[in-house]
C-alpha cells in the first residue's frame, strides 16, 4: 500500500508554490506538511487527494495513476480540509452521518453518537451545530476519523486547530491507532505532535523537495 508523488509542481496565476515534490508513504507512515504562509500546504493536499490536479508531475496509488483509479482512491481516504465542513442546521450527530455517509462511510445514529462521545461531545450530540463553540465544530468534523479506521488512508489540514489539549491528546490517539494498524496519515500543523508511526516524514514546502 503506497501513495507516491513524482515531480509535483503547483502553480498560483503567474506564481509558483513548489515544484519537484517527490516522496512515497507506506503503511504505518504519517508525513507531515509544513510551511509558511502561501507555500502551498492546502494546494498539495487537495493534490494528493485528487480534488485538484498538478501543474505538472503526477500522483500515484499502489502505483497507479490517481486518474485512472479516482473511485477506488476515493473509497479509501478521508479528508478533512482546514475548514470544518459542518452544516450549521443539522445536529451533531446528523453532521457525522452526512459526512460520513458522502465519503461513502454510512453509519448509524448510535455510531455517530459514539464517536461524539469518544470526542467528550456526548452532551452536545441533540444539539445544532451553529450553537457549539469552534473547537466543538472542529471535534465534530473529526468524528469521521472514530469511524473511518479502515480507511487506509488519512488526510488531514490542520486537524489540531482550535481543540483543547483533552481533545489533542484523543485525537493523537487515534492517530497512532489508526498507524499501528497499518494506515497513513499525511497533515498540516502548527503544533509539536509526537506521533508513533513506522516512518515519521517531514516535508517543508518553504525548502524541501524530496522526503
Amino acid at each position: 500500500m503506497t501513495l507516491q508523488a513524482y515531480q509535483l509542481a503547483c502553480t498560483r496565476g503567474e506564481r509558483e508554490l513548489f515544484n519537484d515534490i517527490n516522496f512515497e508513504i507506506k503503511a504505518g507512515d504519517a508525513m507531515r506538511v509544513a510551511g509558511t504562509n502561501g507555500s502551498g500546504k492546502t494546494s498539495l493536499l487537495r493534490m494528493l487527494c485528487g480534488l485538484t490536479y498538478p501543474a505538472a508531475g503526477e500522483v500515484r496509488w499502489f502505483g497507479r495513476k490517481l486518474r485512472a483509479v479516482r473511485e477506488e482512491f476515493g473509497s479509501q481516504l478521508i479528508y478533512l480540509g482546514h475548514a470544518n465542513g459542518v452544516k450549521d442546521d443539522l445536529l451533531a450527530w446528523e453532521n457525522v452521518v452526512v459526512a460520513s455517509t458522502l465519503s461513502g462511510n454510512p453509519v448509524s445514529r448510535d455510531q455517530a453518537y459514539d464517536a461524539l462521545e469518544a470526542l467528550g461531545l456526548a452532551r452536545a450530540a441533540d444539539l445544532p451545530t451553529r450553537v457549539l463553540s469552534q473547537g466543538q465544530r472542529k471535534r465534530v468534523a473529526l468524528a469521521r476519523l472514530w469511524l473511518g479506521m479502515h480507511k487506509p488512508l488519512w488526510i488531514l489540514d490542520e486537524p489540531f486547530t482550535a481543540l483543547d489539549q483533552k481533545a489533542v491528546t484523543a485525537l493523537c490517539g487515534t492517530l497512532n491507532q489508526h498507524l499501528a494498524q497499518g494506515g497513513m496519515v499525511i497533515y498540516t500543523t502548527h503544533q509539536e505532535i509526537d506521533l508513533s508511526a513506522q516512518r515519521l516524514l517531514y516535508l517543508d514546502l518553504s525548502r524541501d523537495a524530496t522526503c
